[in-house]
Parts: structure tokens; C-alpha cells; sequence
């Protein structure tokens, strides 16, 4: 019996989609926001990055983000045209090469994200930075629930159809265990709305974000089947206008190689002020009955 990470992605699969994402071209609006708002972390850090890491971010997003150090190495699938092939799951490079490492839209798809981020922080120079941005939270909640009932309806069972996503709270634990200092998470939400489903099955294939789960039916989805959950979507969860609602969730993760010279939480005890003289109220034991 194995005892590593359970595998949820068929990652052969997710590279296949990723691939064949690179040769389609399409719409990357949503990975071109979340590499926007990557880039906009950075440059509010006072600090000149020299030698910055990409961990498979699309090859199309990389110019928001080549003016944020002087050098670079990318990692990613040969489609994408890295700098190196590698995984995420097995970063290439000795301890303390980069002083900056970024991740677009990717990491939500690995197996073992608190072993990429162990990696990912072990790669960073003293005091370097990470930020990333993956899938998270409620993301595509309404087609993941109008698949549920509509197979339940129809096939009277319920195969994997939307990729499993760590909450905000989830993911700032993950980057504190893999040893980050200042660690962060943050969320921002995109609702998105579609005059068809076909255009939201489209945004999917253009990002290579396709169903690549490891449990995923190996079937043709029959007609009567799709035809069920677009009735179940459009009830539950479209618009005054018939648009059919689409949620995206992107969890923002920025986290700091230790260093002697950040700063360090106070210990228990050494607080040098009451809190109650601060705002001016009187102290009590939880025990007592407030007075007026």
C-alpha cells in the first residue's frame, strides 16, 4: 500500500488538456485577471527581484509577468514551451536558487499540493517571496450540483465531474506547514455569466481545465443525460434573463522564505499594555456579568 498523497488528478490527462489548450488558443480571461493580480502583489513590494522562478503558468501570461525580476526559468509541459519540462510535484532545483517564484492557475491540479509548496519554499532564497494563484472554494458549485442531480435523475448514481477545491482557510494552513513566513490567502470572486453553456465549456477547454479527475467516467455522456443538467442549471441557477450563472473562485497565496530580519509574532505574555486600558473599558473574567 502506498502511503503518498491520494491521487485525485490523472495528470497525463490534465497535461494532455493543457496541451491541446496551447494549440487552440481561446479566451483566457480569467487566467489573464488572475496573472494581473499576481503581478499588481508583486509590484507593491518595494524590492527588485534577480532571479525569478514561473511554476507552470500558460505561456501567454508570462509577459504581466517577466518585468518582475531581471532573469527567469519556467517550468511547465513541453506545449507550453518552458524553460524547463518538470512537474510541480518534483521541483528541479537545488535549495535557496530563486528570490521570487510565481504559479498562475495551476497548482489547484496537482496531487500533492502541500509537498509542491515544501518544494516550492525550499527553492527560495532567505527572505524570497511566492505568490500563486489556483482554483478554489466554490468554484463551477452550480455545474458540479446540475451534473449531481441530473445523473442522479438519469443514471441513478453520480461519477466526478468537477474537480475538488481547498478553501482560502485551507490553503493559508498549507503554506504555514510547508514553513512560509507572513503567509497570506486571500480570495476574489468572478461570477460569470453565460447566454449558453457551450461558451463555459469553451473557457474551460481554452484553459486546459477540463475534467482530468482520476475517477472520471471513461463514457460518452449521453444526450438525454446533458440535456437533464442543463434543465437542473438553468433552474437553479441562472439569472433574471436566462443566463446561466458560473462561479470562480481564485485563492491568492503570497508567503516568505524565513529570514532573521522579518518580523516575529510577540510572545504570549509580553505584551507591555492592557488591551482594556487601550480602549478604556474595564477588565472582567468571562465568568462575570458585564456591568452598565
Amino acid at each position: 500500500m502506498s502511503n503518498g498523497p491520494p491521487r485525485i488528478f490523472d495528470r497525463a490527462a490534465y497535461r494532455a488538456r493543457r496541451a491541446r489548450a496551447e494549440r487552440g488558443g481561446g479566451d483566457l480571461f480569467l487566467a489573464e485577471d488572475a496573472a494581473g493580480h499576481v503581478a499588481e502583489r508583486l509590484s507593491a513590494i518595494n524590492r527588485n527581484f534577480s532571479s525569478g522562478l514561473d511554476l507552470h503558468s500558460r505561456k501567454s501570461l508570462f509577459p504581466l509577468l517577466q518585468p518582475l525580476a531581471s532573469s527567469w526559468v519556467r517550468t511547465g509541459f513541453a506545449a507550453d514551451a518552458p524553460s524547463v519540462i518538470a512537474d510541480e510535484e518534483a521541483v528541479p532545483f537545488a535549495d535557496q536558487t530563486f528570490d521570487l517564484v510565481t504559479s498562475v492557475l495551476s497548482l489547484h491540479a496537482v496531487n500533492d499540493l502541500p509537498g509542491a509548496l515544501v518544494q516550492t519554499r525550499r527553492a527560495l532564497k532567505p527572505d524570497g517571496v511566492f505568490v500563486a494563484a489556483l482554483f478554489g472554494g466554490e468554484t463551477l458549485r452550480e455545474l458540479k450540483l446540475a451534473f449531481a442531480a441530473a445523473e442522479a435523475e438519469i443514471l441513478g448514481g453520480v461519477s466526478p465531474r468537477v474537480a475538488p477545491f481547498a478553501d482560502v482557510r485551507d490553503s493559508g494552513g498549507l503554506l504555514q506547514r510547508a514553513g512560509f513566513a507572513l503567509p497570506v490567502a486571500d480570495m476574489e470572486r468572478t461570477t460569470v455569466r453565460y447566454r449558453e453553456l457551450a461558451r463555459l465549456f469553451a473557457d474551460l477547454r481554452a484553459l486546459g481545465e477540463t475534467n482530468a479527475l482520476v475517477g472520471r467516467s471513461s463514457h460518452f455522456l449521453p444526450r438525454r443525460m446533458l440535456e437533464a443538467m442543463m434543465r437542473e442549471y438553468r433552474a437553479r441557477f441562472s439569472d433574471s434573463d436566462g443566463r446561466f450563472i458560473a462561479t470562480f473562485d481564485v485563492v491568492y497565496l503570497t508567503g516568505w522564505a524565513p529570514h532573521e530580519s522579518q518580523q516575529k509574532p510577540l510572545q504570549p505574555g509580553s505584551a507591555k499594555a492592557r488591551l482594556a486600558d487601550a480602549l478604556g473599558t474595564k477588565e472582567q473574567s468571562a465568568g462575570e456579568k458585564p456591568t452598565r
